[in-house]
């Protein structure tokens, strides 16, 4: 059959546009399949708590679950360097913390440079550390604690979400401020950390108040200061560690990161961005049982965010 040649263009460019339609729907189609969030850290701590929260809402609003990977080895190495050999398809998310800084200048040789093996994908929450005691310990106060550390060094352990966090990191800054002697005791996570503290095996820690909020208010930890410059809304009765040592200062941040190529498909299209709402710095109250006590409105499509008190 012979074409007009007027028919035959326009054929010719509608089978030309088919496969650049076929890579925009592919595009627009993310995520067409679930996605897999590495947390490198043992469950039950802050970092695991807040990937599943946020994961089952992004599953909500996406469509698509998002499956919760725990590898609490390596001090977070291990689960990091998965995360930068996956595939840079979009579909595998690290989520990093502080931890993540720390450990670029406390291991001599990593298999990975953070800031060039992960970009960063969207900004989640960033607040306290809070200085906790198991309730067998005497001190009710920071200059208390201080001075019971000092009239008995080395009683007192202090619990690590290990090696590097900022759990670490918060309680070392703490001792070296102070000239306390308090022993550091590393977990492989949070959660393990708690659950000792809890028994009182260990009588210090530095957790962040997303791990530790539930326990502080059912009176099963009793909180000393908050490690923010300023007081925390969620614990507004709780002072700053600075209130009693001028200068001290600590926060813990956490984000999703992937690998550098997965903010555009293997069409070469951009990649929506992940539908986070809020800051970068504070906790959205889709959270209501770690920092909200009304419930949150999970239809809304730009839910409240609440002011946090931290810098």
């Amino acid at each position: 059959m012979k074409l007009p040649r007027r028919n035959f263009l326009h054929l010719a460019a509608g089978a030309a546009a088919l496969p650049a339609m076929s890579r925009i729907a592919t595009a627009q189609a993310y995520p067409a399949r679930p996605l897999r969030v590495i947390v490198p850290i043992a469950p039950g701590g802050a970092t695991d708590i807040l990937a599943r929260l946020i994961g089952q809402w992004l599953s909500e609003r996406l469509g698509q679950p998002f499956v919760i990977e725990n590898r609490p080895t390596g001090g977070g190495n291990l689960g990091t360097e998965a995360v930068v050999k996956a595939p840079p398809d979009g579909y595998t998310l690290l989520l990093a913390s502080t931890t993540n800084a720390i450990n670029a200048t406390l291991y001599d040789k990593l298999n990975f440079d953070f800031i060039r093996d992960i970009a960063p994908v969207a900004g989640v929450i960033r607040g306290p550390h809070v200085m906790v005691v198991n309730p067998s310990v005497p001190a009710k106060s920071v200059p208390e604690l201080i001075a019971y550390a000092k009239a008995y060094p080395g009683r007192l352990n202090m619990a690590l979400a290990g090696n590097g966090t900022g759990v670490h990191m918060a309680g070392e800054l703490f001792k070296m401020m102070t000239g306390v002697d308090m022993v550091h005791v590393p977990y492989r996570g949070g959660g393990p950390a708690l659950t000792d503290l809890l028994g009182g095996q260990v009588q210090v820690m530095f957790p962040t108040s997303v791990a530790s909020i539930e326990h502080i208010r059912a009176g099963r930890l009793r909180a000393l200061a908050v490690t923010t410059a300023t007081r925390s809304d969620e614990l507004p009765d709780i002072p700053t560690v600075g209130e009693f040592v001028p200068g001290y200062e600590a926060s813990v941040w956490f984000g999703f990161g992937s690998p550098p190529k997965s903010s555009t498909s293997s069409t070469g299209r951009s990649i929506p961005r992940l539908p986070i709402p809020g800051s970068r710095r504070e906790l959205p109250n889709w959270v209501p049982q770690y920092f909200q006590p009304r419930r949150a409105n999970l239809e809304s499509s730009s839910p409240t965010i609440p002011r946090s008190g931290a810098r």
